[in-house]
């Protein structure tokens, strides 16, 4: 049953890896954007972000119904990240204490 169980866990974090540097990218985009350092009209700007923004937005949506309104500033990308972590540490304690 290892041979099956510790690769699969392996896979998820590093799909968990994976979405966490695509929250990172998103949210670097967007603050370039911002402060007008890139244009969000040129074609290769426009589909990256359109691409994180399909990934990305699904699970930021139902983060943003529970918290504030900041005034312009927006934590539910680091709430994610911070959930992001609490479950990618999960699978690694699940790993080391449950040699399969």
């Amino acid at each position: 049953m290892d041979v099956i169980i510790i690769p699969l866990i392996k896979v998820i974090i590093m799909a968990i890896d994976l979405y966490w540097w695509a929250i990172v990218i998103y949210i670097l985009l967007g603050w370039l954007e911002h402060f007008n350092v890139i244009n969000r009209y040129h074609n290769f700007v426009f589909g990256l972000h359109t691409f994180l923004f399909r990934i990305v937005e699904p699970a930021l949506h139902p983060i943003r119904r529970f918290v504030p309104n900041l005034g312009g500033i927006d934590i539910t990308p680091f709430i994610l990240i911070m959930i992001i972590y609490f479950f990618e540490g999960m699978l690694d304690r699940l790993l080391v204490k449950f040699p399969f």
